[in-house]
């Protein structure tokens, strides 16, 4: 299997219920858009430095975390952050690897925006199909 990368917007989460309630106006939200490698070995959303303080994320605790190369780090957590691919939205934590140079879309996001790596396409695909829809159990 070779590595899928997704075109994803982040947003602060604050922001967005900020702007959503009139504190300010969208245009103040904080997002940036990237291109991330969709990890389903990787538990939640990671980001670099650089990135988090563009979203303005502020640090929530610290998390020890295990890297594929065989590393241990305590990185920060921090929360909340919207992600966005194409018609899909989610809100989660964020793990902050100092000097990552790629973002990393975990399993848990991508379980809460109902999707998966397409087997034979090699790009994310809706588990229940194109359409963004909710499965309660």
């Amino acid at each position: 299997m070779g590595t899928v990368h997704a075109e994803i917007t982040l947003k602060n989460a604050v922001d967005v219920d900020n702007a959503r309630t009139g504190i300010i106006r969208n245009e103040a939200v904080r997002s940036i858009t990237v291109t991330a490698v969709v990890d389903t070995g990787a538990g939640t959303l990671v980001i670099n430095d650089e990135q988090s303080q563009k979203l303005g994320l502020l640090p929530n605790k610290d998390q020890a975390v295990h890297l594929a190369d065989g590393r241990r780090l305590v990185c920060k957590v921090v929360s909340p952050v919207q992600i966005l691919w194409k018609n899909r939205d989610t809100t989660c934590e964020a793990i902050v690897v100092p000097g990552a140079r790629t973002v990393l879309l975990g399993a848990i996001p991508l379980e809460a925006m109902d999707l998966m790596i397409h087997p034979k396409k090699q790009e994310l695909a809706g588990v229940h199909g194109d359409e963004a829809e909710l499965m309660l159990l």
